[in-house]
């Protein structure tokens, strides 16, 4: 296990702290306000994000991947941190797609982790993610092509809540003649779903989703729906946010899918 040293102020970004433990080849999981980035020997190996599909979610939906044969290689190989082996080692995906697929999600988790200036929270030393290696990332790529797609979104539509908020459509806009996956997503907005849901429901990258969502808002015929502001709390501080260990966090998707069933 990787001997980490580096520590970082509250006031200190994700990216910034990512490239840190990049300098020192460091392995484990570190945790920001909107996700998860796993480090092998100093590369990035996964990204999670409460913000984006997670890989098996894009697989199953998409037809990649029968639903049951997702969920046997999760049962048989996720205590060994070897789902994506099993994947493919039984046939359900052959290797190229796999790493196709896990690289979209990676930087598509990685967009809303990296790209916002998000706090640094905690960084635990040798964790690794259930998934297991796939394909590893330089650090720098991740953060730049970040960068990228943040300063490609905001020349589209310079709002970011557009990315996270509940959309709905603007009452009265007109939608005629819109390209088939602009008119498509629209179709999706609904005043509930956020763009990670309706990426979901169309069972496409997130940000492809977002760049047709901005263009949607740019013709003014989607709008974020404003937060509800939580009610006050005498004297207290408010809660911070807390991402759940890997263990639980898979738990919790086996009983969604369970109970969906």
């Amino acid at each position: 296990m990787t001997r980490v040293t580096t520590t970082w102020t509250a006031h200190e970004t994700t990216a910034d702290a990512l490239g840190a433990l990049a300098r020192e080849g460091a392995t484990g999981a570190l945790s920001g306000e909107r996700g998860i980035v796993y480090l092998k020997a100093g590369r990035v190996v996964h990204v999670e994000s409460a913000f984006t599909p997670d890989l098996g979610a894009l697989l199953t939906r998409s037809g990649a991947v029968p639903p049951d044969g997702w969920w046997e290689a999760v049962d048989r190989g996720g205590t060994q941190h070897r789902v994506g082996h099993r994947l493919v080692d039984g046939g359900s995906l052959a290797a190229g797609a796999l790493e196709v697929c896990h690289l979209g999600a990676l930087f598509d988790a990685a967009y809303f982790v990296l790209a916002h200036d998000t706090r640094a929270q905690r960084f635990r030393p040798g964790a690794v993610h259930w998934l297991g290696a796939v394909r590893s990332v330089p650090v720098d790529v991740v953060v730049r092509e970040s960068g990228r797609r943040r300063a490609l979104l905001d020349r589209i539509w310079p709002d970011p809540a557009i990315d996270t908020l509940p959309l709905t459509r603007v009452p009265g806009a007109g939608a005629d003649a819109l390209p088939v996956r602009r008119g498509r997503t629209l179709t999706q907005v609904d005043g509930v779903r956020t763009a990670a849901e309706i990426a979901s429901a169309l069972a496409c990258r997130t940000y492809h989703t977002l760049v047709e969502l901005r263009r949607l808002a740019a013709d003014g015929l989607v709008r974020a729906t404003p937060a509800a502001a939580p009610p006050p709390r005498s004297g207290a501080e408010p809660p911070a946010v807390v991402w759940d260990d890997p263990d639980t966090a898979l738990l919790r998707r086996l009983r969604d899918a369970l109970e969906a069933l």
